[in-house]
């Protein structure tokens, strides 16, 4: 199995700029997917974005332009780097992982496992 443990959640202000980091451990690291989801309060999670094995990259349309999902295999992390964000982004974010094959990425039961989530603020 894999475990996955998110860091780098916290508050900043409207148009500034946080990096998440996804650390995980178990099997290899290089033969999932990878997704970032995020549930604010009293609303369903939500796809952000996700990455394949093969490097191919899929983003919600909200985010676009603003966030993009990383991954570095030899330190079995994946990365979001979020700029300009907006108060709409305040979340729970958590990362996803699953074994590969056919998927659709922005569907949440395509994943395996799953983080705990870290805590996105943002003031305006």
């Amino acid at each position: 199995q894999v475990q996955l443990v998110e860091s780098g959640g916290g508050l900043v202000q409207a148009g500034g700029s946080l990096r998440l980091s996804c650390a995980a451990s178990g099997r290899t690291f290089s033969i999932y997917g990878l997704g970032w989801f995020r549930q604010a309060p009293g609303k369903e999670r939500e796809f952000v974005t996700a990455i394949s094995t093969a490097g191919s990259i899929y983003s919600a349309d909200s985010v676009k332009g603003r966030f993009s999902i990383s991954r570095d295999n030899a330190k079995n992390t994946v990365y979001l780097q979020m700029n300009s964000l907006k108060p709409v982004d305040t979340a729970v974010y958590y990362c996803a992982a699953r074994s590969t094959g056919r998927w659709i990425p922005s569907r949440l039961d395509d994943y395996d496992y799953w983080g705990q989530g870290t805590q996105v603020t943002v003031s305006s």
